[in-house]
């Protein structure tokens, strides 16, 4: 079963690399890519649709909304290069989740620990807002991954309000029973959904650690670390 899960989650990668269905986020992504931030013009930007990260077998499914324009979408690897990835992969690490504590680059030797993080959208949005349009034609992806990982996923941690839309969305179409009135998302908010397959899972809600998050106050770095430990599931 892991074995199918990981040659389906390869193939749903270079399927996400390959997309060009939305010509706005097509458009933004390549001229980001070429204009660049003034600290990183001697880089050479990704521009593509950026995969999930982690192994196919994770236990802790993260999600988030979309790739950052300087972060993964300069990177090629989610949550990488950016503030927003600095203070989750020393989360994750804190937790032994991440092999090392920062994240730069596709080849600094991060590896994730029983941990998967995809996004809800899979390029990188102006102004971090997909359309309504956008957020559906990418849809497909988010579910198929979901779906590819259920063999082993004991629970998802949601980072941002949008993110959790997004999964109780994909959850439900999945067969999931989601909890009526449906669960508003908060720092912290938790419940438990059983699945098609028979199997209970957990949902954590967490502040995304975005610097307008992060450097208000909003989230901290003990508020991160306690909301991981209780989504994570050994």
């Amino acid at each position: 079963m892991v074995a199918k899960s990981s040659a389906g989650i390869k193939k749903l990668d270079k399927e996400i690399i390959a997309c060009t269905a939305c010509p706005r986020l097509v458009s933004w992504r390549q001229e980001i890519s070429i204009s660049k931030r003034k600290s990183y013009q001697d880089e050479t930007y990704w521009g593509k649709p950026v995969p999930g990260f982690g192994p196919a077998d994770a236990k802790l499914v993260i999600v988030g909304l979309a790739p950052g324009a300087h972060g993964a979408n300069r990177t090629g690897r989610i949550f990488t290069g950016d503030s927003s990835g600095d203070w989750l992969y020393r989360a994750l690490h804190k937790a032994g989740l991440a092999k090392i504590s920062t994240s730069t680059s596709k080849d600094d030797g991060q590896q994730l620990i029983n941990t998967r993080i995809i996004c809800a959208v899979r390029c990188a949005p102006p102004d971090n807002k997909p359309s309504n349009e956008e957020k559906a034609t990418c849809s497909p992806f988010m579910k198929r991954e979901i779906e590819l990982l259920m063999p082993t996923t004991k629970s998802y941690l949601v980072l941002g309000n949008f993110a959790w839309g997004a999964l109780l969305g994909q959850l439900s179409d999945l067969g999931f029973e989601i909890p009526k009135p449906k669960p508003k998302f908060g720092h912290g908010v938790k419940f438990k959904t059983f699945g098609p397959d028979g199997i209970t899972r957990l949902v954590v809600g967490s502040y995304h650690p975005s610097q307008q998050n992060t450097f208000t106050g909003k989230l901290t770095e003990k508020a991160l670390d306690a909301v991981i430990k209780v989504a994570y599931i050994k």
